[in-house]
């Protein structure tokens, strides 16, 4: 556990490095600032993957089955939400941070279908760090200058695409043994 909980806290850490340390990750400069912050994810995410696989299996509640759909639904809609972060549609001027609520998205469907103590560290964890980013960018810079919107069309390519992403992303599921279709 102790593996997972540091590799939440170091991929926390990689991504607030900008706000919480402002004065260090200006000093790395911009390019070696963003190897540092690159090397620490990367870390994290083996850190991560090594302490979740090899966590002690503590039962903490078990969900009922009708959550894995709605797991499936919220999964969808992260996926897209990823993908809107690099749309130039309509869809883009509506949302701030598509990509953290996308990862909000993500952690909140795997809590709804994971009961055990190391999905709460993993999945509240990573909810955990996503919420204050966005606190902490709201506060840092108030104003938001909204995208220019692009045509409509790209909304629906990008729904596409996010269908797409999500087939690949449950036969992946598949490949390592856990069937996420209920």
């Amino acid at each position: 556990m102790y593996l997972l909980i540091a590799g939440v806290l170091l991929w926390a850490y990689s991504h607030l490095m900008k706000r919480v340390t402002p004065g260090f990750r200006a000093g790395l400069g911009d390019t070696t600032g963003k190897l540092v912050a690159t090397a620490l994810s990367v870390v994290a995410i083996v850190l991560m993957v090594i302490g979740y696989r090899g966590a002690e299996v503590v039962v903490l509640w078990n969900p009922p089955a009708f959550l894995t759909h709605v797991n499936n639904l919220l999964m969808l809609v992260a996926v897209y939400l990823v993908n809107l972060g690099y749309s130039r549609g309509i869809m883009r001027t509506r949302m701030r941070h598509p990509m953290l609520t996308a990862v909000k998205t993500w952690a909140i469907a795997h809590l709804l279908v994971n009961g055990d103590l190391a999905s709460v560290v993993l999945f509240g964890g990573i909810l955990a760090w996503a919420v204050l980013d966005v606190i902490l960018i709201n506060r840092m810079e108030p104003d938001w200058k909204r995208p220019e919107p692009g045509p409509a069309v790209n909304d629906v390519i990008y729904a596409g695409a996010a269908l797409a992403v999500f087939a690949v992303i449950g036969w992946i599921h598949n490949w390592l043994g856990y069937w996420p279709f209920g």
